[in-house]
């Protein structure tokens, strides 16, 4: 039986991140994987989804060049040509892991892992033990009992970066990240695309006005929007797929190629051998400390198996915070409360902290600036007028309690805020820090003087 100080179940970026963090920190450190290094997030998600939008923003240059003074004669999309260079991006990017892997001594075991009890992990047969085994098997497409899967006609994220051929219609359901996205996306490449979302606004975890601002965008670009409402049934029986809608005015059939099941994610908990040794499990998350201990020593679990945010730079930070309190380093309990969202639909939108909603829900007296991206000059040259910066602060303190962008390029903008905040800066002393003109960034301070009415350019 091999033995090691640490062994990493899953090779996302929680898993592999952690690994490495581990092994820089002088544990010797296996890794297991049953597909590919990178999980999801590099192989069939964040980053192959970013070269499609990538695909997808040049194609709508180019449709409107003659905005910018060009003239393009002709041009054209290659759809398999546009999803082979995103397979040919993930591809390289699971080959930098395997480098790090490498790189930093960490073996890598291929096969599907099972937790046994005695700090012990079976993988196909073979066992492994080790004093600390971290469980990082992160997530799937969660799928309705209204809306299974088939994999052809009733599609989830994996089967829509991979399409043999573009579909002439599409019904996405669910309005979240990864809907978004893939509306944007396919609506950009020609696709006619109808968006149904049970809630009553479009990113359902955005602030409002950011929500309004999407589906005016979105609607501007063709897309059609349905909130309020619900898939009910799903008939696949014919050449296309026809979805029965549930609305406020009643019921209303769809028909489409195919429909891209968006409606989250299920934790990938099933199978590893949980129940063997006792781990403590609530509906559908492991239950783990502040530092990712489960209720049974020498066991822990990040990323989107616990009940944090399932996003991969909060994976990540989970692993490197738990083995780090395994080193007997001192370590702060990470804040949930300051996790960055990005969501890279076009425009693009970040958020950080309290909605406007949320701070007067909670009864807190607040100061609120918003700074439109139409009375910039970075945006207007740029041809990127859609979207605003608005921020939150508490009124007596000065707190930065939330901000919230939509735009173009304002997922590389947000980390400004989650510093401030980490650092505990206060409105004034954003507004007093000089920003670069012409920027996109300078949208910051201009809602930060918005707040405290002494806004320049409004």
């Amino acid at each position: 039986m091999s033995k090691y100080d640490i062994i990493v179940l899953g090779s996302g970026p929680g898993g592999y991140v952690t690994a490495i963090r581990a092994s820089q920190l002088g544990f010797k450190t296996a890794v297991i994987e049953k597909e590919n290094l990178g999980g999801v997030c590099l192989n069939w998600g964040c980053i192959p989804t970013k070269a499609l939008l990538k695909s997808a923003q040049v194609f709508e240059y180019l449709k409107h060049a003659e905005d910018y003074g060009l003239s393009v004669k002709e041009f054209d999309k290659d759809f398999d040509a546009v999803v082979k260079r995103s397979r040919g991006v993930a591809d390289g990017m699971s080959n930098g892991v395997k480098f790090l892997m490498k790189k930093n001594k960490i073996d890598v075991i291929e096969g599907f892992g099972k937790l046994k009890p005695g700090k012990k992990v079976d993988v196909d047969g073979k066992e492994y033990s080790a004093d600390h085994i971290i469980v990082a098997t992160g997530a799937r497409s969660r799928e309705l009992p209204s809306l299974p899967q088939d994999s052809k006609k009733v599609i989830g994220y994996r089967e829509a970066m991979t399409l043999k051929e573009q579909p002439k219609k599409m019904i996405v359901v669910g309005s979240g990240a990864i809907g978004v996205e893939f509306a944007y996306f396919y609506n950009s490449m020609g696709t006619d695309v109808t968006i149904v979302e049970f809630l009553p606004n479009v990113v359902p975890v955005e602030d409002e006005d950011v929500s309004k601002q999407l589906e005016r965008s979105f609607k501007k670009s063709g897309i059609k929007i349905m909130t309020s409402s619900e898939v009910t049934k799903v008939d696949t029986s014919g050449t296309g797929v026809k979805a029965t809608v549930k609305t406020k005015k009643g019921e209303e059939v769809l028909e489409a190629d195919i429909i891209l099941s968006a409606v989250g994610i299920k934790s990938n908990i099933e199978n590893i051998g949980l129940e063997d040794v006792g781990i403590a499990v609530d509906r559908d998350k492991i239950l783990v400390n502040d530092f990712y201990q489960t209720n049974i020593p020498g066991y822990y679990a990040i990323g989107d198996v616990t009940p944090g945010q399932a996003l991969a730079h909060v994976a990540s930070a989970e692993g490197i915070l738990c083995v780090e309190k395994i080193a007997g380093q001192h370590v702060e309990a990470l804040d949930y409360g300051n996790i960055p969202g990005c969501t890279y639909a076009s425009p693009e939108i970040a958020s950080v902290g309290l909605t406007e909603k949320q701070a007067r829900e909670k009864g807190l007296d607040i100061k609120v600036g918003k700074f439109p991206f139409s009375a910039s000059g970075k945006a207007s040259a740029s041809g990127a007028k859609d979207g605003f910066v608005k921020v939150i602060f508490d009124a007596k303190y000065g707190e930065w309690l939330g901000c919230h962008m939509i735009g173009a390029g304002v997922t590389d903008m947000i980390a400004e805020a989650v510093l401030g905040r980490k650092l505990e800066t206060t409105g004034h002393e954003v507004l007093k820090a000089v920003h670069p003109h012409p920027t996109m960034s300078e949208a910051v301070m201009e809602a930060v003087a918005d707040a405290y009415g002494e806004v320049i350019h409004l």
